[in-house]
């Protein structure tokens, strides 16, 4: 808490890291406390100009000079001890720098240098400036996302007249249209309408996404062409963006194991360097490289070496429409050694969609026609098979029919213009006398149709496996992730031949969510480290026992999103082999951050005590420091370059 609390306290001398995410994010607080002290610090560069400019007028007249400095260091001095005063009451890393900060200003004011007294908070407010100011400068690819949650809505009210609003006041349940042009303003379901969506801010996907009535779409989304009328679902912190602003307010706060250990140690930090500068004093009765070693220690560099790092890394993955929820990502992600995946609605679309249709011989009427027939019939129940087959032909399409009669389990039976047709499992047409053609050999469901008792076609249904399923898994396999395990509920011959075709060795089949989460276990226990994928349905488990857990977004449903690590969004497969990169990257970057903020440190300090900064140590360390935060910047700033395009799949 300690950190964010400065802020409340209106002593923000330190914007360090609050500010860190987004220009248009720090709260009006944060703004004008920062506004507060960069005209303080102007105020005071103000009146030592005054004061040097009288001492070089009047050379003998010293103490008008020293006055107008002694007012100059006050003025600063007060955000400068407010905020050593609050760190004392709530110590945390952060903390360290004000409490630094302080005590160089009274070891100044004690030794009579009131130029430096003044100088120090000031150069200490202008890199704090600089500093959120070049952080946000990085923070492009964050400011996109909150952009893209910022847009104009265009409302239906009940009686049909169309308000335009801001989207931020929209409800869950509010009717929108969104003309050609137009951003989608919250995540909804089309109600109406046809478009071909741009989503590629948000799940990276590059080829536009048809919606058509019963999609879900997401907030962010760009319409390309057509009108839309959309029933909204989630709008701000529940849309999928809002989760991933929400993230990165929650990455400022990560911490790498190296931040943890100085955390613990910091009283003791403290008294190392007070320790340093005594001595130095001691040996050198040099009062400025006493004053240049308390500035030198302060380890701004490395507190902000990690926020710095993740939420580069997160910004990057957002925009290949990896989610990232948890910091597990950063930190472990780089070291997995194996992947245990689910099926259905991972490798797989998870929806049925019609392989073959296998007229009876002699039937004279063509695939079309069969086809209307089987669709009409379908949209009349519910079972999954029903519902695939449906959607093969449009709405307006179906035969009309009359004397709809379900059988439970067994299928349907209608007039329709054509005669009585029926559609179900091989049961039916026994129970109705009809004759039947040996049934296919298939894995996965199998309808017939009749009509007028006899009969017509086998309908072969199976689940598609993605097209970037194979490539995936070989880009995994490179990886080092080499030990694969397919994990599924369904029937082994199913799950064999779809392992044969992604390359899984591994293959459990009809497995119950808490066999997928003993297995999951059992892996972490042989000493692997396994990342565990799954659409999350019946995931969730699994998701949560494996060392990083990524659910297949756009579909997943809540639960996986709210078990997993990691959400990738556009459910593309590939992107897995894009966050093992991603990660390993990311903790590259944290490690060169955390020497540069730790060997600048040490090296400043060690310069101050030998007094090798010179008559002004103190305003040169001052300087110094700063430099080493804008490092860090600078090179977590550079993860922000990295791009992966998709190729649509072969």
């Amino acid at each position: 808490m300690s950190d964010h609390a400065h802020h409340h306290h209106g002593h923000a001398h330190h914007g360090h890291s609050h500010g860190v995410l987004t220009g248009g994010m720090l709260s009006r607080d944060e703004q004008r406390s920062a506004a507060r002290q960069l005209t303080l610090a102007m105020v005071a560069l103000g009146l030592l100009a005054l004061g040097l400019l009288w001492r070089w007028l009047d050379p003998q007249q010293d103490g008008v000079g020293q006055m107008l400095f002694g007012a100059a260091s006050i003025l600063v001095a007060i955000p400068v001890l407010r905020s050593a005063w609050f760190s004392l009451r709530f110590p945390s890393l952060h903390g360290i720098t004000d409490q630094l900060v302080a005590l160089a200003l009274l070891g100044a004011w004690a030794t009579g240098d009131l130029l430096t007294a003044a100088l120090l908070p000031i150069l200490m407010i202008f890199g704090h400036v600089l500093e959120e100011r070049s952080v946000i400068g990085s923070q492009e690819a964050i400011e996109a996302l909150g952009k893209l949650t910022r847009s104009h809505a265009r409302r239906i009210d009940a009686d049909g007249s169309v308000h335009e609003v801001d989207n931020s006041a929209l409800q869950a349940g509010d009717l929108v249209e969104v003309r050609a042009g137009d951003r989608v303003p919250a995540d909804g379901r089309v109600l109406e309408g046809q478009a071909s969506l741009d989503t590629a801010p948000i799940t990276g996907e590059s080829v536009p996404v048809q919606a058509a009535p019963g999609m879900e779409v997401f907030g962010g989304a760009i319409n390309l062409d057509g009108w839309l009328r959309i029933e909204v679902l989630r709008t701000g912190e529940a849309s999928t963006l809002g989760k991933v602003i929400a993230l990165m307010q929650k990455a400022e706060q990560s911490k790498p194991p190296i931040t943890r250990l100085l955390e613990r140690y910091a009283g003791g930090y403290m008294v190392l360097v007070l320790l340093i500068a005594a001595v130095t004093w001691f040996i050198t009765n040099d009062p400025q490289a006493m004053l240049a070693v308390l500035v030198a220690a302060c380890p701004c560099a490395l507190v902000l070496s990690a926020p710095a790092t993740a939420i580069a890394g997160i910004a990057v993955a957002a925009r290949h429409g990896i989610l990232i929820r948890s910091s597990a990502f950063l930190e472990e992600f780089a070291d997995l050694s194996s992947l245990v995946i689910d099926k259905t609605g991972t490798l797989t679309y998870g929806a049925l969609h019609l392989q073959t249709l296998a007229p009876a011989t002699g039937v004279e009427l063509d695939r079309d026609a069969l086809l209307h027939l089987a669709a009409s019939l379908g949209a009349a129940s519910s079972h999954p098979v029903s519902r695939a087959l449906a959607t093969l032909v449009p709405q307006d399409a179906y035969h009309p029919l009359e004397q709809l009669r379900e059988r439970q389990g067994l299928g349907v039976i209608a007039q329709t213009s054509k005669g009585e047709a029926a559609l179900g499992r091989a049961e039916l047409f026994q129970q109705m006398g009809v004759d039947l053609p040996p049934v296919p050999l298939h894995d996965g469901p199998i309808a017939g149709l009749s009509l007028n008792g006899r009969f017509m076609a086998w309908l072969l249904l199976a689940d598609r496996v993605r097209p970037e399923a194979a490539e995936a898994m070989a880009d995994l396999r490179e990886l080092g992730l080499g030990r694969q395990l397919l994990l599924t509920g369904d029937r082994l011959p199913v799950a064999n031949a779809l392992a044969e075709v992604v390359g899984i060795k591994d293959v459990v089949a009809q497995a119950l969510p808490e066999d997928k989460l003993s297995r999951v276990t059992a892996e972490i226990r042989n000493g692997f480290r396994p990342l565990v994928v799954g659409d999350g349905i019946n995931d969730s488990l699994a998701l949560k026992a494996g060392v990083v857990g990524v659910a297949m977004g756009a579909g997943g449903a809540d639960i996986a999103l709210a078990s997993a690590d990691i959400v990738l969004i556009g459910s593309d497969l590939r992107r897995l082999g894009t966050c093992v990169r991603l990660s390993r990257q990311c903790r590259r970057t944290l490690q060169v951050n955390v020497a540069i903020g730790l060997g600048w440190t040490l090296a400043i300090v060690a310069a101050a005590a030998f007094g090798l900064l010179g008559a002004a140590g103190a305003m040169i360390a001052a300087i110094l420091h700063n430099l080493s935060t804008l490092l860090v910047l600078g090179n977590a700033g550079r993860l922000l370059r990295i791009e992966e395009p998709l190729k649509k799949p072969r």
